[in-house]
């Protein structure tokens, strides 16, 4: 696979690969603390710090969601805060989901791909106040909740493919708010899901050279770094702490895309 377009030079190429770890170290400990892949992170840094195509970055972030989530999966499985069986269910829609994402996110005009990724962190920043975690919680399995693990699953997966994000900010309040998960149990099971998620749409996102798997790569390593600290800090810190810190967080780079999608006429 070559490296991306020439949009993504222009830092020095002695310091872009410093950037790309530097973005895998947040990206994995912001993993690990709220189940997310880290595409909400990874994305606009790659964008604004080093100026990647939008459809590159997603791409690329969505290739290093891969190491990553497998090493936060197996730092909640440890703890007993893993799901299987809904994991499963969500991967099942995911999968496929995945794959109509990267054909979306091949065919559809930049403009439109960075506004939707707008839009989504508007949602993102929305639910983290209205989702009210519990640590207590359990889910429990019908014939409507199965076939509704698979809904969220399509759904998730389709954005996956379309603005490189595990999905973990859909799944995790999901999870809490409509299936019934304690908030760890949550976060763990999205990252479960991730896995093969991920994979599915790096496969699709290789195939239309929208990735770069160097810079992918280098997030990768960096991100699972940090992702077992993280997912140790979720336990320690409050649940309504940890919404509000990532909600101002996020709130800050949706601004900074704002701008620039408010510029650009592409």
């Amino acid at each position: 696979m070559n490296p991306a377009p020439s949009s993504t030079e222009e830092k020095p190429s002695r310091y872009r690969w410093l950037w790309f770890l530097a973005i895998g170290a947040v990206a994995g400990f912001l993993s690990g603390l709220f189940g997310v892949g880290g595409g909400v992170v990874i994305v606009p840094l790659l964008v604004l710090l080093l100026g990647f195509d939008q459809k590159v970055a997603a791409g690329t972030s969505l290739a290093a969601i891969v190491p990553t989530s497998l090493v936060g999966v197996i730092s909640y499985a440890v703890t007993g805060n893993v799901s299987w069986i809904s994991g499963g269910l969500l991967a099942i829609g995911a999968v496929g989901g995945a794959q109509l994402g990267t054909l979306l996110l091949h065919k559809l005009p930049q403009r439109a791909i960075r506004w939707a990724f707008i839009a989504f962190m508007v949602v993102v920043i929305v639910s983290l106040f209205v989702v009210v975690p519990s640590r207590s919680a359990t889910v429990d399995y019908s014939p409507l909740s199965i076939v509704g693990l698979i809904a969220v699953g399509i759904v998730v997966g389709i954005l996956a493919g379309i603005l490189g994000i595990g999905g973990g900010v859909i799944v995790v309040p999901v999870l809490m708010l409509v299936f019934g998960a304690s908030d760890l149990v949550a976060k763990g099971t999205s990252l479960l899901m991730m896995v093969p998620t991920a994979i599915s749409g790096t496969l699709g996102n290789a195939r239309r050279s929208n990735v770069n798997l160097r810079a992918a790569a280098l997030i990768g390593v960096a991100a699972c770094v940090t992702v077992t600290l993280g997912a140790f800090t979720a336990h320690t810190i409050s649940p309504l702490v940890g919404n509000i810190l990532f909600s101002v967080f996020l709130a800050v780079v949706l601004t900074q895309l704002v701008l620039r999608a408010v510029s650009t006429k592409k």
